[in-house]
């Protein structure tokens, strides 16, 4: 295809998805031509287009003429600078989605997740390729489970370049609002064609945008206007629930403050939200009390330790998360391995998740504890080395809440698994890690339902280890040491 039409058939694109209007067409033509250094555009009449195609046939015309290599971060870099050539500018995204909140919250929601899906910031034919299934334990019930491959990984060359690359601090970090309109580089991701709306929580600038990832429906991104550490404090739970005002259709959850239980960026500030419906939602009511007529605080049965707390006042809820939080931080019980501080700090923090359900606000306090030990190097609450070949990375908060984020390498792993057990080829040093699934299923080599198998298998293995991470266990011991500290909440209240 000449690549004057497939300008053509990028502009009707814009135009059919609403990035671009009738009065912007040829000023986008001429920003086109001045980004592939073209001299020349003819409008032409597009019947139909593929956008997909149309931006590989793109790129391998950027090849050809030498504008990128054949790097990944090139091409990312060169596909968000020409996308962004096809989208407004942040004040009137923003204009747009001030117009339509007035009119209803969900409506200015989709705008923007829309806008962030069709300029191809949230990079969906890649999440397209991430495996899913559902596991139905009899203890907990439904768990999620994906195997991310969307997120690309750099190839030997780049990780060589990486190490030649300048260092500048600008922006701070992924998240700093910053990124908007941001060229990219080999060790920044491209953000030419990012968003960010304005909102306000607990009487702060925030800033609310799309995943470009997005791990679930919906999976977005509230960050804090300042670049500043993660915190869990009174704060978090009025900002939480000031969101849940805003956007009363949505989650959004915080991860842990600390190491090891908390998440990968803990130098920004920043909440996770969107559209989804988690398994820990469904988790059943272990014990339930009434708190002075106004709030009920249940126990649920879920492999992390987790007391739910709901009730119509914000300022009552937020009172009595920010008590638990304040005595959960200083509590300790050496009989179940739970010490609040030792010479390496406080230990003791929590995961919250704030959602509005039939006529009530309600928070979901998980509590975490990062303390390590010889024994539990990788932490005594953590998921333990036995689990560490299906996930050893943290678990945050969308693994808490029953969604397993598991590594892109187990793809290959888990159906090269399947030709071992039906000894189609022999065991190599890598598959060798897991050999717990081989031993568990060997009589199964010509069951139609191995592959099933297998995913099962692997997702009880990611089960046990969110079971790690519960400060108090299922056992006996466990539930009458979490009664305790229940206990002690209410005897505070």
């Amino acid at each position: 295809m000449q690549i004057n039409s497939l300008l053509n058939r990028f502009l009707k694109y814009g135009l059919d998805k609403g990035l671009i209007s009738e009065l912007d067409i040829e000023y986008t033509a001429n920003k086109m031509l001045a980004f592939l250094k073209l001299d020349e555009f003819k409008e032409e009449k597009v019947d139909s287009y593929d956008f997909l195609s149309d931006l590989s046939e793109l790129v391998e015309y950027a090849k050809d003429k030498d504008f990128i290599g054949d790097s990944i971060y090139e091409k990312e870099i060169f596909i968000a600078s020409f996308m962004d050539l096809l989208m407004p500018r942040p004040r009137e995204v923003q204009h747009q989605f001030d117009v339509l909140y007035n009119e209803d919250p969900k409506k200015a929601v989709d705008y923007f997740y829309n806008l962030s899906h069709d300029n191809y910031y949230i990079q969906y034919d890649k999440t397209a390729k991430n495996v899913k299934w559902t596991y139905k334990s009899e203890e907990y019930g439904n768990i999620h489970l994906t195997i991310n491959v969307s997120k690309p990984e750099k190839d030997p060359k780049e990780i060589a370049l990486l190490k030649k690359s300048k260092s500048t601090s600008y922006p701070s970090c992924p998240l700093c609002k910053e990124n908007v309109g941001y060229l990219g580089r080999i060790n920044h991701p491209a953000r030419s064609n990012h968003r960010i709306i304005k909102i306000r929580l607990n009487n702060e600038v925030w800033y609310f945008q799309y995943s470009p990832y997005a791990y679930y429906n919906e999976h977005s991104i509230v960050l804090s206007k300042e670049h500043r550490p993660m915190v869990i404090n009174k704060n978090t739970f009025k900002c939480l629930l000031d969101f849940i005002d805003l956007f009363p259709h949505y989650f959004i959850g915080s991860n842990a403050d600390l190491p090891i239980v908390g998440g990968s960026i803990l130098n920004h500030d920043h909440y996770q939200a969107g559209n989804y419906h988690f398994p820990i939602e469904d988790a059943r009511v272990l014990s339930e009390v009434v708190l002075n007529n106004e709030i009920t605080l249940s126990t649920l049965k879920w492999p992390l330790s987790t007391i739910r707390i709901r009730g119509t006042s914000k300022e009552k809820l937020v009172e009595t998360a920010t008590l638990i939080f304040d005595t959960w931080c200083n509590y300790q019980d050496e009989n179940v391995d739970i010490i609040a501080y030792t010479n390496n700090g406080r230990h003791n923090t929590i995961t919250p998740i704030a959602r509005f359900k039939d006529g009530k606000y309600e928070l979901d306090l998980i509590l975490r504890n990062n303390r390590i030990s010889e024994e539990y190097p990788d932490g005594i609450f953590h998921a333990h080395r036995d689990v560490h070949h299906i996930k050893k990375e943290n678990l945050g908060l969308i693994e808490v809440m029953g969604l397993a984020i598991l590594p892109a390498r187990l793809k290959k792993e888990l159906a090269l698994l399947k030709d071992v057990i039906k000894g189609e080829i022999q065991i190599d040093e890598q598959l060798k890690q897991h050999q717990s699934i081989i031993d568990d299923l060997k009589n199964e080599k010509n069951n139609p339902k191995l592959d099933e198998l297998i995913l099962e298998k692997t997702a009880s293995i990611f089960l046990k280890g969110l079971s790690d991470a519960g400060v108090f266990k299922g056992d006996e011991k466990g539930q009458q040491a979490f009664n305790k500290f229940i206990e002690l909440i209410k005897q505070k209240i």
